[in-house]
C-alpha cells in the first residue's frame, strides 16, 4: 500500500510550495498595481487622493478581515478557507481588468465607482489566503526549523516582489494596465489545483465550532475600529486635520479600541487572545512589523510617481528600478532565517531596522537631479534592512503560542503588515497633498507626471516626498530601540 503524501519525508516542502504559488500571486499583483497606478490615474482622470483608493480599498479590506478570517480558519480549517480565498481573488481580478468595457458608456471618472467595490471583494479573498497561508507554513515546520521555513517564505515574497514591478511595467507598456489584473486568473487557478491536491485536510483541520463559538461581536468591533482609523487618516488632507469630521473620527476610533479590549477580555472564545500581549517582546515584534511596513508602503507608493515625474522614466523602466528591492529580500530571507534559528533573533531585527532606517533617511536626500546610481543605492540599503528584519521577527511572533492559535497569530502578523501598508499610503498621500496645496498646486496625477522636472510643482512634490521618507526613517529607529530594550526570558512563550 502506498504511503499517504503527508507521511513522506519532504511533505512540509510540498505544502510550502503549494502555499508559495498563492503568495507569489498576491505579492506580484501588489507590485504590478503599484507600477500601474499612474497610468490608471491618467485613464480615469482622477487625482492623487482618489487613485490611492485603488490600493487602499484592497488593503483596508484585508486589514479589516484578517483577524476574523484567521480565527474562523482556526475553527473550520485552513485548507477550505485558503481555497475560497483563491477563487474570490481570481474572479475579482477578472472583473477589475474588465472595467474599461463595463464603463464604456459612462465617463471615465465613473470607473472608480466600479473599481472600488471590486477591489474590496478582491481584498476579502486576499485576507482569506493571507490569514491561512503563513499559518500553514508555520505549523508544518517544527519550531527549530520555523525560521528556515518563514525565511524561505520571505524569499518567495521577495520573488513576487521582483516579478511584480517588472511584469507590471512590461504589461502596462505593451498591453495596458488591465492585464495587471487579468494575469492573476491563471495563477489563481494553478494555486487552487495544487493546494487542493497536496494539502491534507486532516493536518489543517479546525477545532470545530462546538467548543469554539465564533466571536462575531469581536469581529464586528475589530472591523469597525480599523475601518474608522484608516478612513479618518486617509481623509485628513481632504477635510482638514482640525475639522470636526476628522476629530470625531479619531475619537470614535479610540472608543472602539477600548470597547474591543473590554469585550475580548470578558468573552469566552475571543477573536484575539489578549494574553499574548502580556509578553513585551511579542508586543514590540508586532509593533515593529507595523512600523516597518509603514516605511515599505510609503516607499512603494511614492517611488513610481517620483521616477516618472522627476526622472521621466516609463513604467517598464520604473519596474526595473525596483528589482533590487526584491532581490535583497530573496538573498537575505532564507539566510537570515536559518541564522535566527541559532542565535538571538533580536540582533537581526535590530540590525535590519537600523539599516532600513538608513536607506529611508538617504531617500530623504533625493532630488530632481539625483543620479540613478544614488537612487539604486538607497533602494538596496533600505530593502536589505527590510529583508534582514522580516523573517526573524515573524519567527519570534509565531513562537509565542500553540499551533492551534497559528491562524490568529498569522492574522496578526499580516494585519500589522496590511495596516502598516494602508496607513503608510494614507500618510504619504496626506503629507504630499498638504505640501502641494500649501504651494497652491493641484493634486492631479496627470499634472504632476506631465510637469517639467524643474517646475515648482515637481519641486513641491519632492519636498513632500522628503518629509515622508525622513519621518519613516525616524520611526524605524524608534522601533529598533524598542526591540533591543526587551529582555529574553527563557520561561516565557518565546523560544529563542
Amino acid at each position: 500500500m502506498l504511503p499517504r503524501l503527508s507521511d513522506t519525508k519532504h511533505y512540509k516542502w510540498l505544502v510550502f510550495f503549494s502555499v508559495a504559488i498563492g503568495s507569489v500571486t498576491n505579492v506580484t499583483h501588489h507590485g504590478s498595481v503599484g507600477i500601474a497606478l499612474p497610468t490608471i490615474a491618467e485613464d480615469f482622470q482622477v487625482s492623487l487622493n482618489t487613485i490611492q483608493w485603488v490600493v487602499l480599498a484592497e488593503t483596508l479590506t484585508i486589514s479589516i478581515f484578517l483577524l476574523p478570517m484567521g480565527r474562523l480558519s482556526d475553527i473550520i480549517g485552513r485548507k477550505p478557507m485558503y481555497l475560497c480565498g483563491l477563487v474570490l481573488f481570481g474572479f475579482m481580478s477578472l472583473f477589475a481588468g474588465s472595467i474599461p468595457s463595463l464603463v464604456s458608456q459612462f465617463t471615465q471618472q465613473r470607473a472608480m465607482l466600479f473599481m472600488i467595490p471590486i477591489r474590496v471583494l478582491q481584498g476579502l479573498g486576499a485576507s482569506m489566503t493571507q490569514a491561512t497561508g503563513m499559518a500553514m507554513v508555520a505549523s508544518i515546520f517544527k519550531d527549530s526549523e520555523r525560521g528556515k521555513g518563514l525565511g524561505a517564505h520571505g524569499a518567495v515574497i521577495g520573488t513576487g516582489g521582483v516579478i511584480g514591478p517588472i511584469l507590471g511595467g512590461v504589461l502596462v507598456t505593451l498591453a495596458g494596465w488591465k492585464w495587471v489584473f487579468w494575469i492573476n486568473v491563471p495563477l489563481c487557478a494553478l494555486a487552487f489545483i495544487t493546494t487542493f491536491l497536496v494539502l491534507d485536510s486532516s493536518l489543517f483541520k479546525g477545532t470545530g465550532s462546538r467548543n469554539n463559538n465564533y466571536d462575531w461581536i469581536g469581529a464586528l468591533l475589530s472591523s469597525a475600529l480599523l475601518l474608522t482609523f484608516l478612513l479618518t487618516l486617509s481623509n485628513g488632507s481632504h477635510f482638514g486635520w482640525a475639522s470636526p469630521k476628522i476629530i470625531s473620527g479619531f475619537f470614535l476610533f479610540i472608543c472602539l479600541v477600548f470597547s474591543f479590549i473590554w469585550w475580548e477580555s470578558k468573552t469566552g472564545s475571543p477573536l484575539l487572545e489578549l494574553s499574548l500581549f502580556k509578553h513585551k517582546l511579542f508586543s514590540w515584534s508586532i509593533t515593529a512589523n507595523y512600523l516597518s511596513f509603514l516605511g515599505v508602503s510609503s516607499f512603494r507608493f511614492i517611488i513610481p510617481f517620483y521616477l516618472q515625474s522627476a526622472l521621466k522614466l516609463n513604467p517598464a523602466q520604473v519596474g526595473m528600478m525596483l528589482v533590487p528591492n526584491a532581490i535583497s529580500r530573496i538573498i537575505f530571507g532564507p539566510t537570515i532565517g536559518i541564522l535566527s534559528d541559532k542565535y538571538d533573533r533580536r540582533i537581526f531585527t535590530f540590525v535590519g531596522l537600523v539599516i532600513a532606517s538608513t536607506g529611508l533617511l538617504m531617500m530623504g536626500l533625493m532630488s530632481a537631479v539625483s543620479s540613478i546610481i544614488f537612487i539604486v543605492v538607497c533602494i538596496v540599503i533600505f530593502s536589505t534592512g527590510s529583508g534582514i528584519f522580516l523573517s526573524p521577527n515573524s519567527a519570534a511572533i509565531f513562537s509565542s503560542g500553540p499551533s492551534d492559535k497559528h491562524g490568529v497569530i498569522a492574522a496578526l502578523v499580516n494585519l500589522s503588515r496590511n495596516s502598516g501598508n494602508a496607513t503608510g499610503i494614507a500618510l504619504s498621500s496626506a503629507i504630499i497633498s498638504a505640501v502641494l496645496i500649501s504651494n497652491n498646486h493641484q493634486v492631479s496625477v496627470e499634472t504632476i507626471l506631465n510637469a517639467a522636472t524643474s517646475s515648482d510643482l515637481v519641486t513641491s512634490f519632492i519636498t513632500g516626498m522628503k518629509f515622508v521618507f525622513m519621518f519613516m526613517g525616524v520611526l524605524q529607529i524608534i522601533s529598533a530601540l524598542g526591540i533591543v530594550s526587551t529582555k529574553v526570558d527563557n520561561k516565557n512563550l518565546f523560544n529563542y
